[in-house]
Formats: C-alpha cells, structure tokens, sequence
C-alpha cells in the first residue's frame, strides 16, 4: 500500500528498497502506521489496516489533533485530540510509550484496545519528518484488567460495610497478616499496633486454648478445605470478644495444609441476642424469675433423678390471696409492684439450690429437691419452708398511701421414690388442687395433696361431662314447689329443677347448679328451664285453677349479663303465649355484685313488657336500699335461714320484721320459704307476710304431679 506524505515526500525515504521494507512491516506480528510531519498517514501495514479499519483513511484524510478518529482513554473517557499520541510526539519532540487508548468501531467488537509507542523520525537537518506508530491489540487484556479492577472494588466495598476481619496464615513460615479490622475488632487502632505474630494465641482466652490448638491439629491432619470455628480474644479494655472465624485450607497436591486463610466475625451481638431470645424464651420479663416453660424443663430432668437418687422433693404452687382486689383498687402498675416484691421475698427465703418460677398472673411455683431419702423427714422440710413462705409473703407490702396485705395460699404436691407421678404436668395439678383446698379453707395457710383431692375433681369433671350430656338430651325434670296465700289458696308456684342420671339416681341440685354456673353450662341450662317453664304457663291459662297463678323461675348473674338475655326472654314468651305479667323471675343478690348498670337495664326492658321480678334469698348478699330503689323489683322472699329459728331466736324475729317493715315501704309483695311448722307460719302472717312456702304447705313435685293436683277443675 502506497502512501504519499502531504508535503510532497513519498515513504518510505528514498534510498530504501520499498518492496522489501513493506514485506518486512507486513509480517510483523503488530501494527505499524507511519505519520507525515502533518500528522496525517502516510502508511500501514497489513496488521495495522486489519485493527484499525476503515479509521485508517480517516488517518490517512485528517490530522491527528483533528478529532476525526474519536479515541478513549484507559478509563473510558474520550481522548483529547492533543493527546493523540501522534500529536504528542510532534509537539513534544520524543517519543511516547505504552499509552493504552481505546478505538470504537462500528461493527463487533464494537471497542478495540491498544498499547501504542509512537516514536519520531527525523531527517537528515534533525527535524521530524515522520512519526511511526506501533501498536498491539490489549483488548481482551483489557477485560481482564477491568473486571479484576471491579472484582477488587467489590471485594474493598464489602470489607469496608462488612463486620468481618481478614487473615491469612502461612503455616510452613508461621506469618500470618492480620488486617486492619482484625485489630480494629479488639480495640486497637492500626496506627496504633505494635504487630504481634502470633497475635491470634496471646489475645486467645485461655481457657479456648487446648480446644482450638486440638482443632487446628485435626484440621491439618484431614483433608478438609473449608473450617469453622467459635473462640474468644481479648479485648484491649481487657473484656473477651467472642468470634466466629471460618476460611479455607490450601493443601499441596499430597493434601498438606500449606496456609490457612479466613475471616473472623464478631460475635457479640448475636450473643447478646442469642442470651435475649433465650430470656424472652425461658424467664418472665417482669420479675425475671423462670417461666412455665423453664420450669418443665427443670422438671423433667428433676423427677427422674430424685426418682433415680431415692430422694424426696415438693412442688410448692403459690397463689396470692386477693390479688385482683389489687389491680381493681390500686391499679396495675402497683399488682406489677406486689409481683415483683413477691419474687424478691421468694427469692430470699429459699435456697439457691431451690427453683423458682413464675407460671404467670399472680401464681409461683417453688421446686425443693433433695430433701432426704425419708418421706416424713422431707413432708416435715417442705411444711417448714411452706411456712417460712407464709411468713415471708404474709408481710405488709408498701404498694400505696398505707401498707397492703396479701396473704399466700400454698399447695404442696410430693414426689420422688415412687411419691408421686412421674408426669411434670401431674404434679403441676396436685399441687393446684392442693392449693385450691387451702384457699376453701380459709386461705393464708398450706395444705398438701391427697389422693381424695384428685378423685373429687375426677368426680367433677365426670359430673360436668354427664351434666353437658344431660343439657343436649334434655335429661332434667321440673318440680313446683306451691306458694300459698294466708287464705290456704294456691298463689303461685317456683320451678326447681330435678335431674335423675342413668346410674347416680336424683342429683341433688346443690351439687350440679354450682357445676353448671362454674363451667358457663348455666346459660343454656336456664334457657331451658325458662322455655319449659313458659310452656307451662301457657297451659295453666286453660285451667280455672291455675290460670291466675304465677311462676317464679330462678335466673342466674350469668344468665341476666348475656347481652341478648332480654331478646330470649320476649322471644320465649311470644312463641309459648305464655301471660309476662304471671312471669316471676328470680334473680340473687350477686345480680348487685357487678354491671349493676346493664342489669337494671334489662330488667327495666323486660318490666316494661310485664314481667316480673323477685329477689331471692334478701338479706343475705350484697343488697342494700340504694340498689333496691333502682330496681324494678315485684316481690321480695324471707330467706329460710332467717325462717327456720323462727318464732324461739329474737334476732331472726326482728330480721324479718325489718324486712316486712321495708317491703311495705318500697311497696313489694313477701314470700316467706322454708316454713316447715305451723309456729313459723303463724308469726310470719300475724307479722303481716301474705305468701307463704315451704315443705309445711307443699313439698316440690313434678310439674304434670303438680298440675294434677291443683288443677284438677275442668279447663275452661
């Protein structure tokens, strides 16, 4: 390829022989473009014209500082024209070496990089009469060196965000590199460090030290490429930093370990959340005694070992009296105040080889083992320290404006020797029924567990199971009990309520309404009772002698706080044709003893449809004139235990003479039940009281026994 240089001289100069020189340039293994003084090309040779493509005849068209070739720097931004490397050495006069520039081009690659030398020739008056450039494809160089260069970019950024600190351990030398972070994470500033070494064992607790030095040997002696491993290094404050330092092994090819290399990762605040999970886990937040879930743990090993050990030991399952009368009274950050007391008293009245629990609420539980391979001997300890509780517990609290007393109730439950069940939740139960028996008993003193305490609550739920059966089946039988006027005529009647079970016979009502109230089965239990009841009523208005009567039917707290009591009572009514206004319901004085508001409420709503209301056994609960005035009350009944030491007992008399006395005056009818002789009934009505029950008048008999009796005249 022939060129000619812009002002006038060929290339190559003459005197050389062209033919050979350009089969010379052809075959060198790089590009070679020679430059007339103008800058502009003069020559390429074949290697040239292959990197360079159709920019040669821009080369060969414009000046090197024209801009016309658009070159970029090692760093991907454009080349000035004035540092075309051309241009460079004409300005300068010397030649340029090893400048990395990068060629777009329009087809792929797209971008070709090349390392060029540009050297000046001169003629025979010393001035630059060509400039020769020689270049060599780095593209893929090129590549390399930018994704090493980003590699390590990332590499820097991620150690420098990272909590991580690399090392690297030459074994066959003993060096090791420890960097900056890795003195860093114990407290010592780089610039600061005198560097040790051996570092990494001087700082090392020593108590890690056997295990780790054991661990290392296993490591080179295995075939492993990859380790972790947990140890502590002391801090420059003195304290120890636990860290996690994992890596790798770099073996010859005989699987020598040759150098080890890794990270350490500080561990402390993992462990500081590993030790705040595991007491969120296992111990009470508010008097950071153990939790329930602790406690089983502790259980479970306990048991088999006092079993195993032949010793005896006690569950102690604490409740505290009264604890809710706290919290409504003084608030709750004062029961959070007692709580927390409580496990401070517990905590210094048992010994540190005791364990406590809190179970939650107001209830402890204390753990005493080893108390002896004698079961009397360890009875005897555990009443002891039941009792140093008591007096611990018993203590006046300082919770407000003057000093509080809340008394303990305590259960204690044996085990241990074949004493006791081998289930932790067992014991956990015996000695709840245990303390439930001492709260019965007057509450502020122990009891133990008996096996007669687990075969009531066996009985018990036996009985609430029957008693749930019998609600669905419908199983229960009404009786009417009579209430008579002073005249001897029938007045009205109260439904009580029988159930006769398949094997235990006639249940008495003492034992199955308690049940019923306690387990919510009293809610469905009313409802049905009124139903039948109603339906009753609407059959009596058939009959001339019963169709003027009324009905007491007992109605429970719970019964009168459901939120649709009202809607069932109407609805009731309205689908029997049962008459409101000969409807009695009866209601306790536990009515008065909270959501005083919403009960007058619906009772005001049912009053004012007709039904009635009377107020069982007045004078024994919470009553008071206040609550009486509010409301809508028909009839007041005597309790029997003010009837029964009637006409004898003058306190009794002058009871029911109040009561009379205040009847008159709120303007309700009296019932007087329990009359069991004619003295009762004789001062009863001289006193002035109209209706009058009891088993001297008529003993309770089924409702179709009591129909017959009293209506027997013909249905009108």
């Amino acid at each position: 390829m022939n060129f000619q240089s812009s002002n006038g001289h060929g290339f190559p100069p003459t005197g050389w022989k062209r033919r050979d020189f350009e089969v010379l340039l052809d075959h060198i293994p790089a590009g070679v473009v020679v430059h007339g003084a103008d800058s502009r090309a003069v020559y390429a040779n074949r290697c040239a014209r292959r990197l360079l493509g159709e920019a040669i005849e821009l080369m060969r068209t414009y000046p090197a500082d024209a801009g016309a070739v658009p070159l970029l720097r090692a760093d991907g931004s454009p080349l000035p024209p004035d540092m075309n490397p051309v241009s460079c050495v004409l300005h300068r006069g010397r030649a340029v070496h090893d400048v990395v520039v990068g060629l777009p081009l329009p087809l792929p690659p797209k971008l070709r990089w090349l390392i060029c030398n540009a050297y000046p020739l001169l003629d025979a008056q010393g001035r630059i009469a060509y400039v020769a450039v020689c270049f060599t494809e780095c593209t893929e160089l090129k590549r390399v060196e930018d994704s090493l260069l980003k590699s390590e970019e990332r590499l820097r950024l991620a150690m420098q965000g990272s909590t991580d600190a690399p090392w690297d351990w030459d074994t066959s030398t003993g060096l090791v590199h420890y960097s900056d972070r890795w003195w860093e994470m114990l407290g010592f500033p780089p610039s600061q460090v005198e560097r040790d070494p051996v570092a990494w064992r001087t700082q090392m607790n020593p108590d890690d030290m056997a295990r780790v030095d054991a661990f290392v040997d296993d490591l080179m002696m295995s075939s492993d490429s990859t380790y972790s491993l947990e140890f502590r290094l002391r801090h420059r404050d003195g304290h120890y930093v636990p860290v996690l330092s994992r890596g790798f092994v770099q073996r010859d090819a005989s699987g020598k370990g040759l150098r080890i290399a890794g990270t350490n990762t500080d561990l402390s605040a993992a462990k500081e959340a590993e030790r705040r999970i595991h007491e969120l886990a296992y111990f009470d937040h508010l008097t950071g005694l153990p939790n329930r879930r602790l406690l089983i743990d502790e259980l479970s090993r306990i048991l088999p070992r006092s079993t195993r050990n032949r010793q005896f030991g006690a569950l102690l399952f604490i409740d505290l009296d009264n604890f809710k009368q706290v919290n409504d009274t003084l608030g709750h950050d004062a029961g959070d105040i007692l709580l927390r007391e409580v496990a401070e008293r517990l905590r210094g009245a048992v010994r540190a080889s005791d364990h406590l629990a809190r179970l939650g609420g107001d209830e402890f539980v204390v753990v005493l083992d080893d108390l002896g391979a004698v079961e009397a001997e360890a009875i005897h300890e555990a009443r002891s320290v039941g009792a140093k509780l008591l007096d611990a517990l018993g203590r006046p609290h300082a919770l407000g404006a003057r000093p509080s007393i809340s008394t303990p109730s305590i259960g204690i439950a044996m085990f241990g020797d074949g004493v006791g069940p081998g289930d932790v939740d067992q014991l956990l139960r015996q000695a709840d029924l245990a303390m439930y028996r001492a709260k019965a008993e007057g509450r502020n003193t122990l009891r133990f567990f008996d096996p007669d305490m687990q075969a009531a609550v066996e009985r018990q739920v036996e009985l609430e199971h029957d008693l749930r059966e019998a609600i669905g089946q419908h199983r229960f039988e009404l009786y009417c009990q009579p209430q008579l006027g002073v005249d001897g005529r029938l007045a009205g009647a109260e439904v009580l309520l029988r159930w006769r079970h398949p094997t235990r016979g006639m249940v008495p009502p003492d034992e199955f309404i308690g049940l019923a109230e306690s387990s919510g089965l009293i809610v469905p239990l009313g409802a049905m009772v009124l139903l039948e009841s109603c339906r009753a009523l609407a059959r009596w208005a058939g009959h001339a002698q019963l169709r003027e009567i009324t009905l007491a039917v007992n109605v429970s707290a719970q019964q009168l706080r459901e939120p649709d009591f009202v809607d069932q009572v109407l609805a009731i009514l309205a689908a029997t044709g049962a008459p409101p206004q000969q409807l009695f319901l009866e209601l306790t004085e536990s009515v008065f003893a909270d959501n005083l508001d919403e009960a007058c409420a619906r009772m005001h709503a049912l009053r004012a449809h007709g039904v009635c209301f009377s107020l069982d056994d007045f004078g024994t609960g919470y009553s008071s004139l206040a609550y009486l005035k509010r409301f809508p009350l028909t009839e007041l009944k005597i309790d029997r235990s003010f009837v029964k030491d009637l006409p004898d007992e003058a306190h009794a008399g002058a009871i029911v003479d109040a009561i009379l006395a205040l009847a008159r005056t709120l303007d309700l009818d009296v019932v007087a039940e329990g009359i069991e002789n004619g003295e009762q009934r004789d001062f009863l009505v001289a006193r002035g009281c109209r209706l009058l029950q009891g088993y001297l008048l008529g003993r309770p008999s089924p409702i179709a026994d009591f129909e017959a009796r009293f209506g027997a005249a013909e249905a009108v």
